[in-house]
């Protein structure tokens, strides 16, 4: 397991019942987390400075009831980057704080094959990019990334992520259908140094089209390997699917990249908590080219 421990702004205070405390810079929210399966040790919901909680509805969905004021959206940093966090529906805040231990690392193959060769440019695929998490990272790293990502709201997160970096360029923004881009990209013929996914578990497309990740990754990979140079610099896989191990993740590099000049590897990722454990995130993989 690779555990995103270098966070000041960030931080797991306490977990149990399905539930976890956080506090974001100066908020504290309370939100489930399917992976907390223990009870908890104490009486979270307890705890003197929460400002919000997530509560889920018999319906299905939920919304945030709030406990004591806070902004509707704030920045929080990690080392030289700033993200935006906002309490979305379905719990989430925009951001994947445990998703920094692959920051870190794509930083450093990026500025390593930067300072090999500083003329030649990295050119990084991002998709199902969300709000620009990776995408910030490299391109504060000196990688040009094309961010595509299907949902209007969350490129425009990842824009604001971007400035709020200090990024004012090597960034082009794609609304789309991740496998009609790249399909579209095959055509072109371009290719990328670098290829980062974070496919979702379901979904559906314009179209109905039906994405369920067990069924689907291993040809979308297949597909996006179309679009990889032939001597890449690496290619990560996140999956938040609860059950699909790290090795399925690793097989299907090794499977998909046979031709290329490198080795995978797989993970868990994971944050602490200030009662000395770690949780578990999912899971990630990385090929990395030699």
């Amino acid at each position: 397991m690779k555990v995103a421990d270098c966070w000041k702004d960030y931080k797991i205070i306490a977990t149990g019942d399905g539930m976890k405390l956080e506090r974001w810079a100066d908020v504290t929210l309370l939100r489930p987390d399917p992976q907390v399966i223990w009870h908890s040790q104490t009486d979270l919901y307890s705890y003197p400075d929460i400002n919000a909680v997530y509560r889920r509805s018999e319906k299905g969905g939920g919304g945030w009831q709030v406990k004591k004021s806070f902004p509707a959206q704030w920045n929080v940093g990690y080392k030289d980057l700033t993200f935006t966090v906002k309490p979305m529906g379905f719990k989430h805040t925009g951001l994947f704080p445990e998703q920094a231990v692959n920051w870190d690392k794509m930083r450093a193959l990026i500025e390593g094959a930067k300072a090999k060769n500083h003329d030649k440019p990295v050119k990084i695929l991002n998709l199902f990019a969300y709000t620009g998490g990776a995408t910030v990272a490299c391109a504060k790293s000196g990688a040009e990334v094309v961010h595509v990502d299907a949902a209007k709201g969350m490129v425009e997160r990842a824009g604001e992520n971007a400035r709020l970096s200090g990024i004012d360029s090597g960034i082009r923004y794609i609304i789309d259908d991740c496998a009609k881009f790249v399909r579209r990209e095959i055509r072109r013929g371009n290719k990328y140094d670098a290829i980062i996914m974070d496919p979702p578990s379901y979904g559906r497309g314009p179209n109905g089209e039906m994405w369920k990740i067990e069924d689907n990754l291993y040809d979308f990979v297949t597909l996006c390997s179309q679009v990889l140079s032939d001597d890449p610099l690496f290619v990560l896989i996140n999956s938040y699917t609860t059950g699909l191990q790290p090795t399925v993740i690793k097989n299907i590099l090794t499977l998909t990249l046979n031709g290329r000049s490198g080795s995978a590897e797989a993970y868990e990722v994971g944050l602490p908590t200030e009662e000395k454990i770690i949780l578990p995130c999912g899971c990630s993989g990385m090929f990395i080219g030699k």
